[in-house]
């Protein structure tokens, strides 16, 4: 039969239609077979220091973890107090020392993973009119805006009692002191006992013979602190919130003031005129250290110490991170009074002293 010039146009444009559609199912399959699988996430929990709580929160880092297929999870926990928490469920701890990990290492956690992760100094906190008036009575000083603290002053003031007036600030209310979180239960004022226990030595690292002898000292320094927080982040707000009359001075890391200029603009511009970030002399490194539980808590380890990790720490949150130094210097963060090098640090003590101020503390809590 002689097909008709119009159907065979037609049959032609038919061909070409079947052609098109199969071509484009055959595409379609070629594109779901060849396109990128959503990554499978687990997810890892475990016991973390407030003072991480903003970073282990920020979407950026929530996005990382996720393209590397973990769903991080958290309980906030003193870095001491983890040690002796449940840890049915988890999978990592995350203190902020050394100190910390030869503490859990004593209460047969295996350490022998843990890792080296972030670093920030133990710094204290106050406001300009007491740290003007304690420069004015020689205890601080002042440099081209940098606070530095003269802790043997002020370790020699606490230990004999002196007023807040005997150093120079009459506002004050009854004695001299720098208030810390719960030095048996949280890293940052388990630190400043050890920095005062130095300083008590004569500014070598105490010694389990030194912290005995300095025990009645020790308990007399932290007892004028009353009620402690477990948390620095708790501790932080509180300074923030309360003002100067309940925390004239208080200790922390130097990392929570940069957070808060970078993540809570609102707060830090109502505050930044009144706090002062203060450098003692001399200052101890807290050393955020990762113990891995199991092998979610080491993939865990191997995302933190990943250089897009590292530099998010440093940029957004202020942690001097382990192997990353930051693309630029900490006038980054628009913080007045802050340093790119800390110069006048002590060595913590040894594992047995440290062990002996937490013993000796504790006794005196009862």
């Amino acid at each position: 039969m002689k097909l008709g010039k119009t159907k065979i146009i037609g049959l032609a444009a038919l061909l070409v239609v079947v052609l098109v559609i199969c071509g484009a199912v055959a595409f379609r399959g070629w594109q779901q077979k060849n396109a990128p699988q959503p990554v499978k996430t687990e997810t890892v929990t475990g016991y973390l220091g407030g003072e991480k709580i903003s970073l282990f929160e920020d979407q950026k880092f929530t996005e990382l973890a996720k393209k590397n297929g973990l769903d991080v999870d958290y309980r906030k926990a003193g870095s001491l107090d983890m040690m002796t928490a449940d840890r049915n469920g988890m999978s990592y701890l995350f203190p902020s020392s050394k100190v910390a990990v030869e503490y859990g290492k004593a209460q047969n956690i295996d350490t022998s993973s843990a890792d080296i992760v972030f670093n920030s100094p133990i710094v204290i906190y106050t406001h300009k009119q007491v740290a003007d008036a304690l420069v004015g009575s020689g205890m601080m000083s002042q440099e081209n805006g940098v606070y530095h603290i003269d802790m043997a002053k002020a370790v020699d003031a606490m230990k004999n009692n002196k007023t807040w007036a005997d150093v120079g600030w009459n506002g004050g209310y009854g004695s001299f002191r720098i208030d810390s979180t719960d030095p048996v239960k949280s890293n940052s004022g388990n630190e400043y006992a050890a920095l005062v226990a130095t300083v008590l030595n004569g500014g070598q690292p105490a010694t389990t013979d030194s912290v005995q002898r300095d025990s009645a000292t020790l308990q007399t320094i932290f007892g004028k602190s009353g009620w402690m927080d477990s948390s620095s982040e708790d501790s932080f707000n509180q300074f923030l919130t309360l003002g100067v009359g309940s925390k004239p001075m208080m200790i922390g890391y130097e990392n929570q003031v940069l957070d808060l200029a970078v993540n809570q603009p609102d707060a830090w511009k109502q505050v930044k005129d009144d706090i002062v970030i203060v450098y003692p002399t001399p200052t101890v490194w807290s050393t955020h250290m990762l113990i891995p539980l199991d092998d979610k808590g080491r993939k865990l380890l191997t995302l933190l110490k990943s250089d897009d990790v590292q530099k998010l720490a440093w940029q957004q949150h202020g942690f001097r991170s382990a192997n990353f130094s930051g693309t630029d210097g900490i006038k980054r963060f628009g913080v007045p009074g802050t340093v790119d090098q800390v110069t006048s640090v002590t060595e913590l003590p040894s594992s047995d002293a440290m062990q002996a101020i937490i013993g000796i503390l504790q006794k005196q809590q009862g």
